[in-house]
């Protein structure tokens, strides 16, 4: 009896011991399954393909939303195992995650706990005005629009500055955004960027510039912003307007003309434009105008309150059509450079036309 007692116990432990190994082994296969699915690319998707998470999201609706999307890898435990694993399924951030079919589950899940979500950008040109600024964010996709229907001034007033003209009021830039973001985010911030660019340029400035304040200092900037795109050239333009302001002469420059003629503006400036006053006809008024008259960028700002030295106080375009200018002392250079100019002018525009 005592021997068959041990048989039974003998084949209780080698049944046990063969039932440990078989969960093992099940164990191992599963655990390397599971491994396999989280480091494989989850494919099955369109290369352009999105998700969005959105606020209040638990997991599993997640999940919904990437099986609808085409994410066929992986059981629906395989990834919630995975989300817990990782830490996911409680820390899941709002937003839009691009879905590459080369992607990993393990590296998407990483990506939305850690809220890598997709962005997109838009750019404030240097020497826009404020209409082309509110076209660009308009066209501007997929950020949601708010201002679209605002006046200029409800625009001001729903950024907390109410009474203010928005013109040159937002920095040129390249500005990164979300599927959950408005035009009214992106302004924020372009108008705060402007706000601390100016205020620290106008702390470097020149001593003897000829400007009271940093709104002088924008409005001037946002002059030679117009009058020139060639960088190395501000500083001899903001050069010759500051020695004009000093010395009480009308600036004189074609750009205010236009920006006062405003949407009526067909492309050519004639002479009795030069003759009509308008707030922003430096012709006709001296000083600088009552507001910017575009975004200027960086470079203008600081050329603005850092002019170059010189006795220039002409300039006119080469004629060429390289941007570039000839800067002069006296009238009668001026006068010159400017016949010099007509010339130039008509024979670049023949040999464009020449067949």
């Amino acid at each position: 009896m005592a021997s068959a007692l041990k048989r039974g116990c003998r084949f209780i432990v080698i049944t046990f011991v063969l039932l440990l190994a078989v969960a093992v082994a099940a164990g191992l296969w599963l655990w390397q399954g599971h491994r396999g699915f989280a480091d494989a690319p989850i494919g099955g998707v369109a290369a352009d393909a999105t998700v969005e998470v959105a606020s209040g999201d638990a997991f599993p609706t997640v999940l919904r939303k990437l099986r609808a999307e085409g994410v066929s890898s992986g059981t629906d435990l395989q990834w919630r195992l995975l989300a817990r694993e990782t830490n996911t399924a409680s820390q899941l951030k709002v937003g839009e995650y691009a879905l590459d079919p080369a992607l990993t589950p393990r590296e998407l899940l990483k990506r939305m706990r850690e809220g890598r979500t997709l962005q997109y950008r838009v750019t404030i040109v240097e020497g826009w005005n404020i209409r082309q600024l509110r076209a660009a964010l308009r066209n501007a996709t997929p950020l949601q629009q708010k201002t679209a229907d605002m006046s200029d001034a409800e625009l001001m007033a729903a950024l907390g500055h109410e009474g203010q003209h928005p013109e040159g009021r937002f920095l040129p830039e390249t500005y990164v955004y979300t599927r959950s973001e408005s035009d009214l985010d992106v302004l924020k911030r372009a108008y705060a960027a402007m706000e601390k660019t100016l205020e620290g340029v106008w702390q470097a400035r020149a001593q003897d510039v000829p400007l009271q304040s940093a709104e002088e200092a924008l409005i001037l900037a946002s002059i030679i912003e117009k009058e020139t795109g060639i960088a190395e050239e501000r500083p001899a333009i903001a050069g010759v307007f500051a020695r004009r302001l000093k010395l009480g002469m009308p600036l004189q420059t074609d750009p205010t003309v236009i920006y006062g003629i405003g949407s009526s503006y067909d492309g050519n400036i004639r002479k009795r434009d030069l003759l009509t006053d308008t707030p922003y006809n430096t012709y006709t008024r001296k000083g600088l105008t009552p507001t910017p008259i575009a975004m200027p960028g960086a470079d203008a700002l600081k050329a603005a309150v850092n002019p170059a030295d010189g006795n220039t106080l002409f300039f006119v375009a080469v004629g060429d059509g390289s941007g570039r200018h000839i800067f002069s002392a006296t009238l009668a250079e001026h006068n010159a450079a400017v016949a010099r100019y007509l010339v130039t002018r008509r024979e670049t525009l023949r040999k464009a036309e020449a067949p």
